[in-house]
Order: structure tokens, then C-alpha cells, then sequence
């Protein structure tokens, strides 16, 4: 059995807040928006007032009022021992929205036969503004993180299939956001994942079983400021891609990621998760496989030319 090389917790490229919002333009729709959202995470569930005042941090007067609507509108249903789950009218909504996101509902039989060619998860991630969603998963990937419904920083110095095809002054702002130790890197980084048209998320061969440790201690009970320092001396220990020459026999493979194009702009990514070592030969024929794939899904997310 091969041994895995991801993170049993959270790494350090942390997800931004499941909705991305820096702050409510709207209080009362935003709280909405909080209550729909967890009970989203949690599907096949109902969850009691109790829990959803404590996950969302909403009064209870305020989450029982938001609740007390959506059930009259038929969005959420409470069932006959009080507790909260979706509604059959969400479903008749979010399947109405469907057309206007063709690409996730185009991309999944690709997926699907991505995954069992390789034997990999695979997920889909498309750019929302400035962070980035997934949208479709297929298999279960060993990192935690991917899940269907989680957001991701378009920053350094992740994103980077996202950023490498951008223009020169958009790759240049990326980049001064990132850690000054990394921007020199970062900038050669780009140019490798544009040559061969995917990027690749890795950990040192002689970090990784540090990085295990760490993550197995960060996921003990111990205290908000040791779970934080814990989870940057992760990040600290990550390094950013492989460059040609720094390939070997075995290299640590967590993510491989191919940009899917929308005439010039790269409007989402196809991402396979080995989460494990691969020859350098291996890692190519998986490399080449997703960018193909991701290239005959380019034209899924575009509308046709006015006749």
C-alpha cells in the first residue's frame, strides 16, 4: 500500500471563509445566506437550533426567525423533533440556476474518466472573483480541505494555474503579495507551469515525514496559538512546485492542476489529488493526461460567437 504524504489536518494554503465575504453589505441577507450555507456542508443531516446558533453565531431569537421563514418558503424543512434540514424548494432553485453554469455539469463524465484512468480524485475549481470554488469532486481525496462547496485564496502561492497565463502586471501583483523569500522563485515557478501547462503541489521528500508529524500534533487537543504556530511551520516546510531539474526517482505529489481557458483568461482548473510519490515519468503522463483533458473542456465554458 503507498503511503500517503498529505496532511491529516488543514495545511498551511488555509481556504478562505466558505463564503468569501470580508464583510455583510446586507446583515439581515447575509444571515440568510450563513444559515443556508451550513446547512448545505451538512446535506443529508438535520441539524438542532442549538448547533446552528453556535456554527453560524447568530442569536438564537434571529436564527429561529431566518429558520421560521425559509420553512414557510419551503427552502428549509424542520422535521418532528425540531432539528433543520434543505428543502425540496432550494433544490427546485439551485436546478433552475444549472444552465448558467454549464461547466461543472459538462465536466463531470471527463472527470469521471480522468479519475479512472488514473486512479486519482479529481476535483473541479473554478474562479469566483478573487478566490477560487470548487464545484464538482469525484472519489474521496485524502486531503481534507477538497470538499464540494470550499473556497481557496487566489493568492500566492497557490493558484498558480490560475496566474500563470495572466498578463505580465497581473502576475507581477500576484507576486509582490507573496512572501519576499518566495518571489523569485514564484516567478520561475510560472514560467515552468506555462511551458508544460500544469502546476504541480508538492513536499519535500525530506519534509514530508515532518510534516506528518506536525499535522497529526495540530490535530491533538492543544491550544488555538500552538494549532496556528503548528500550522505555519507546515507552510514554512512546503516548497513550491518542482522545476525540472530538482525531479528524482520519487517526488511527493499532493495536487496536480491544469487551467481550463475561456478565450485568454483561465476561468477554472481541473486538479488531480495522488496525494503520494510518483517517478518523474509518472507524474508527466499524469500532468499530460489532465492538461488534454482540461483543454477539451475549454470550449464547454464559453458561449458561442453571434451568427
Amino acid at each position: 500500500m503507498t503511503s500517503k504524504i498529505g496532511r491529516t489536518g488543514d495545511r498551511g494554503q488555509e481556504p478562505v471563509s466558505e463564503n468569501g465575504a470580508a464583510a455583510a453589505a446586507s446583515p439581515p441577507t447575509h444571515r440568510v445566506v450563513q444559515v443556508v450555507e451550513l446547512l448545505s456542508r451538512r446535506p443529508a443531516d438535520h441539524l438542532p437550533l442549538a448547533r446552528i446558533v453556535r456554527d453560524t453565531g447568530l442569536s438564537r431569537a434571529t436564527a429561529h426567525a431566518v429558520l421560521a421563514q425559509l420553512t414557510a418558503d419551503g427552502w428549509t424543512v424542520r422535521d418532528a423533533d425540531g432539528n433543520y434540514g434543505l428543502g425540496l424548494g432550494l433544490l427546485t432553485v439551485a436546478r433552475r440556476a444549472e444552465p448558467a453554469f454549464p461547466l461543472r455539469r459538462l465536466a463531470l463524465a471527463p472527470m469521471r474518466e480522468l479519475s479512472a484512468r488514473n486512479g486519482v480524485p479529481i476535483f473541479l475549481a473554478e474562479r469566483d472573483s478573487g478566490s477560487i470554488l470548487i464545484t464538482e469532486v469525484v472519489g474521496t481525496p485524502s486531503v481534507p480541505w477538497i470538499r464540494q462547496g470550499r473556497r481557496l485564496p487566489l493568492a500566492p502561492p497557490v493558484a498558480r494555474e490560475f496566474i500563470a497565463w495572466a498578463s505580465g502586471s497581473e502576475r507581477e501583483d500576484w507576486i509582490d503579495r507573496a512572501d519576499p523569500a518566495h518571489r523569485e522563485r514564484l516567478a520561475v515557478v510560472l514560467a515552468e507551469v506555462r511551458t508544460r501547462g500544469y502546476s504541480v503541489e508538492r513536499l519535500t521528500d525530506d519534509s514530508a515525514p515532518m510534516v506528518e508529524a506536525l499535522a497529526a500534533l495540530r490535530n491533538s487537543p492543544v491550544t488555538d496559538p500552538l494549532r496556528n504556530r503548528l500550522a505555519a511551520m507546515i507552510t514554512d516546510l512546503i516548497t513550491i512546485d518542482y522545476l525540472p531539474d530538482e525531479l528524482g526517482e520519487e517526488n511527493a505529489v499532493v495536487t496536480v492542476a491544469a487551467p481550463i481557458f475561456q478565450g485568454d483568461t483561465v476561468a477554472a482548473a481541473l486538479v488531480a489529488c495522488p496525494d503520494t510519490r510518483l517517478s518523474a515519468a509518472a507524474l508527466s503522463r499524469l500532468g499530460t493526461d489532465l492538461r488534454i483533458t482540461a483543454g477539451g473542456l475549454a470550449p464547454m465554458n464559453s458561449t458561442e460567437p453571434d451568427q
